[in-house]
């Protein structure tokens, strides 16, 4: 991305971005030569001519002035995004240091692209520190983005009120908020970069997903696979073919979801990476447990790939759940108690079919306690796991919890 520099670059694109013609700016206080002399920096403007201009361009005349702030700027842009960026289960108290470098510069903060980031990285440091006032400073960052045409910033910052609303959860609403700043964004912008828009499609199927509307969300999964081949573009492509092989296992869909695995692992290979190969490990072992019951050989893979499965981060959780399902199968249900016990669901983790996974392992809980006859905590598990299960979508982890609870209660 091409930043603004001088003050007649900074006059220049603010003229082109509201359509003006040199003529338009110079109106009668100045001539178009000596404009283009000033966009071109071959003559400084009185501050009587700048203000003149400032308020032909409806800005202030400190948004043409800002150049003395853009280091000092840009320097805290570094230090709050590397913050910012820190690995979940890492954060300590980033998200205050974020919005203690920020807050002294506020007041100093323009319309130009440099104070727009600082806005949306503090208004997402007080999101996450529950400060509802986040919205204020995320709006201002949109509308800066909006103005200078910035448009996978904008977009950015249209995903995260989206998914602001799915970490309540409220699903319905995360996605009603998601088609509006889609629609926005669409119907305003002719281009849209292709990262930005396979963004939207990875975002709205995920939330499509979310609300149980399946079909919707494969097209759209569906349609965002496509446009990459087409783009050859390989952004979230991982995290597409994740997508699109769980949904393909939970349809039943044997040929789709093998063909997905496959993609992942042939990705796996190409970036030289194997967290999207130790995916496919856990499809291939969750696909035995809770679909074809095949525990034994659940266990031996489990047993082959634990090591590298517990070393990914945010992986262990479906390790000791996956681990504890087979361990129930072979029938050894102490030690399937003592691993679905240490599930420890990441605070992060909201979408439906994660979750759904996890609560057809209190199922497994549930009847592990039956096996060795505690019938007490057999019927309070399942008596959870329904209870956590019954509000969300339909899915076969739905009906076996169902199951589990009809039989157990």
């Amino acid at each position: 991305m091409c930043l603004i520099e001088t003050l007649g670059e900074r006059i220049r694109i603010l003229r082109k971005q509201r359509k003006m013609t040199l003529e338009a700016l110079a109106g009668d206080q100045l001539t178009k030569g000596m404009l283009s002399l000033i966009e071109n920096n071959k003559a400084n403007p009185s501050m009587d001519s700048l203000s003149y201009i400032a308020s032909r361009l409806e800005v202030d005349v400190a948004v043409l002035l800002e150049e003395g702030n853009v280091e000092e700027l840009r320097s805290i842009i570094e230090k709050a995004d590397a913050l910012y960026h820190v690995p979940y289960d890492e954060v300590t108290n980033e998200h205050k240091q974020i919005i203690n470098l920020i807050e002294p510069v506020l007041p100093k903060l323009t319309k130009n692209y440099e104070s727009a980031r600082l806005l949306d990285l503090y208004g997402r440091a007080l999101y996450f520190e529950d400060d509802e006032s986040w919205h204020t400073y995320t709006d201002r960052a949109a509308n800066i983005f909006e103005d200078l045409h910035i448009i996978y910033r904008r977009a950015a910052v249209g995903i995260f009120r989206a998914m602001a609303k799915f970490a309540l959860p409220d699903y319905t609403g995360a996605l009603a908020t998601m088609l509006e700043e889609r629609n926005f964004i669409e119907s305003t912008h002719a281009y849209i970069e292709p990262m930005t828009r396979i963004d939207l499609d990875y975002h709205e199927a995920v939330l499509h997903f979310a609300v149980g509307d399946s079909e919707t969300a494969t097209k759209v999964m569906e349609q965002a696979i496509n446009y990459s081949k087409e783009q050859q573009v390989f952004y979230k492509v991982d995290h597409l073919y994740r997508l699109a092989a769980i949904q393909a296992l939970m349809s039943y869909d044997e040929k789709k979801m093998e063909d997905y695995r496959n993609k992942l692992i042939h990705y796996s290979k190409f970036i030289d990476d194997e967290e999207p190969l130790d995916f496919t490990r856990f499809l291939d072992i969750h696909r035995l447990t809770s679909y074809c019951h095949d525990y034994e050989q659940a266990l031996r893979l489990m047993e082959k790939y634990s090591a590298s499965l517990h070393a990914e981060d945010g992986f262990s959780p479906y390790v000791y759940l996956e681990t504890g399902k087979a361990l129930y199968g072979v029938g050894r249900y102490e030690e399937a108690i003592e691993s679905l016990l240490q599930v420890n669901v990441m605070k992060y983790i909201k979408h439906p079919i994660d979750l759904s996974l996890f609560y057809e392992g209190e199922a497994y809980l549930a009847k592990s306690y039956a096996a060795i006859g505690d019938s007490e905590k057999a019927k309070e598990w399942a008596q959870r796991a329904w209870d956590h299960i019954s509000v969300l979508p339909d899915s076969p982890y739905k009906k076996s919890v169902h199951q589990t609870y009809e039989q157990l209660t």
